[in-house]
């Protein structure tokens, strides 16, 4: 019997077939691993991932952090009045009475507040925080009988204050309920998703803030956080496999080129990293720390989140596209790749932008009062920092774009189809019963998805 025409896929046919290439199909279509042993470009990604890896793995031992820079660290926070212990509590009474410097020609009222505390060798006794003016004093919201909420204690001066709401079981349910909507969408999947999200908080709360507190270089740690990030995350998340490679050697190459053109704009722009209060103040917790570094660092891992999401997208389409048209010429992969990648890094490139701004806006409206004109606004160091890291965080997320797509149709070239049963190769028609007449129906296109011309005009 002949063999069915393999070029026209049915719209149908692709859409069943979509399940089927996550699964066996892809070791049949691109024949997995086996392409190492004659495929030079999927041979050479995979050696310079391993390398990469290893000098992460290598990284993270001999940046691994002791302790004894964030115990010295702690030690000095409490000697300064910032470290503190934290207690929760309740809310008991809050009552205006007059000041005790309230005087008959100026009469002026404070707010006593009373809690429960909930923890703590004082568990359960009524306590007291000092008089607070109301009318100049506005550092605490307004609290009812019943609130939950954080007291700090300074045990030097045997006092209470009020340090926050106590938001942990809100902040606990919510944390549930995307869990829920990740595993409900993704399945197994999301699983691995979730446990990639927890891996990477523990590299950045159990890796990069005591190392850097350690002395050691905040850019090199940042560096090989990164990486640490990038390969477990992707590696859990979407397995080990030739696609996931792909997206991983890609996603490398572009921190590499956003890591020098930050440092260079960041020696530039002349980047202190003394702009913020917080960043005053860590000078007297940890005296080697490089603050400049510091942010570099910072800006380094901000950009990988949305690097990841390109690379696999890139990688992805292409290995989708080979198994798809087998015969495509490799040049074609990269345009058809660079064109799907060019609408995704339309929407990816300000997705840095608003990230940045969006958790700035208090200080944006600052400036807004301040009026100052836009390249002034633009000249201070908060602000600077953020176009610096927006700026060549989204370079790296345009480079990435070909990085990824010629890399992946390069290392796709070789795909060996033509040796598999019809069966089992989703390009492929069913063979049509006998007798029936031949199926003259043609391959959905582009242009049959596009509007006519002049339809928007």
């Amino acid at each position: 019997m002949e063999e069915p025409q393999t070029g026209g896929v049915s719209l149908v046919a692709a859409l069943m077939g979509a399940g089927h290439v996550h699964g066996n199909g892809e070791d049949k279509l691109i024949d997995g691993w086996a392409r190492l042993s004659h495929d030079t470009t999927m041979r050479a990604t995979v050696i310079g991932v391993g390398i990469a890896t290893l000098f992460t793995l290598l990284g993270v031992i001999l940046l691994w952090p002791t302790g004894e820079g964030r115990d010295e660290a702690i030690a000095a926070g409490r000697q300064l009045g910032i470290v503190t212990e934290r207690l929760s509590a309740t809310v008991d009474d809050e009552s205006l009475v007059e000041c005790s410097y309230s005087t008959p020609d100026d009469i002026q009222f404070c707010r006593q507040i009373t809690f429960i505390v909930n923890e703590g060798p004082e568990a359960g006794a009524l306590v007291a925080i000092p008089p607070i003016n109301a009318r100049f004093d506005s550092s605490i919201p307004p609290l009812e009988a019943g609130d939950e909420v954080i007291l700090g204690f300074e045990a030097s001066t045997n006092n209470y204050f009020f340090a926050d709401f106590d938001r942990r079981g809100s902040l606990v349910w919510l944390a549930l309920l995307f869990a829920v909507f990740v595993i409900a969408l993704s399945r197994v999947r999301g699983v691995l998703a979730l446990v990639s999200m927890v891996t990477t908080i523990v590299v950045l709360l159990g890796f990069v803030a005591p190392s850097v507190l350690d002395g050691n270089d905040p850019l090199l740690v940042c560096i090989v956080a990164a990486a640490a990030i990038a390969i477990t995350s992707l590696t859990l998340t979407h397995g080990l496999s030739p696609s996931t490679t792909v997206a991983l050697a890609g996603t490398l190459a572009a921190l590499v080129l956003t890591l020098g053109l930050s440092y260079v704009f960041w020696e530039l722009t002349s980047i202190t990293g003394l702009g913020t209060d917080e960043a005053l103040l860590i000078p007297y917790l940890s005296v080697e720390l490089d603050l400049s570094k510091l942010l570099l660092g910072g800006a380094i891992i901000g950009a990988l989140g949305a690097l990841d999401d390109v690379t696999v997208t890139q990688a992805a389409t292409i290995t989708e596209m080979r198994r798809r048209e087998p015969t495509a010429s490799t040049g074609s992969l990269i345009t058809s790749g660079i064109a799907v990648g060019r609408e995704h890094i339309a929407a990816t490139v300000n997705t840095l932008l608003l990230a940045y701004a969006g958790a700035s806006m208090p200080l944006l409206l600052l400036f807004s009062i301040s009026d100052q004109s836009f390249d002034m606004v633009a000249n201070a160091e908060l602000i600077a920092v953020e176009i610096v890291r927006t700026l060549c965080g989204s370079i790296g997320l345009v480079a990435a774009v070909p990085l990824t797509t010629v890399l992946a149709a390069v290392a796709t070239s070789g795909t060996v189809t033509h040796g598999l049963p019809v069966k089992d190769r989703i390009d492929a028609d069913p063979a049509p019963p006998a007798g029936s007449p031949p199926n003259t129906a043609q391959p959905p296109r582009w242009e049959d998805f596009a509007p006519e011309d002049g339809e928007f005009d």
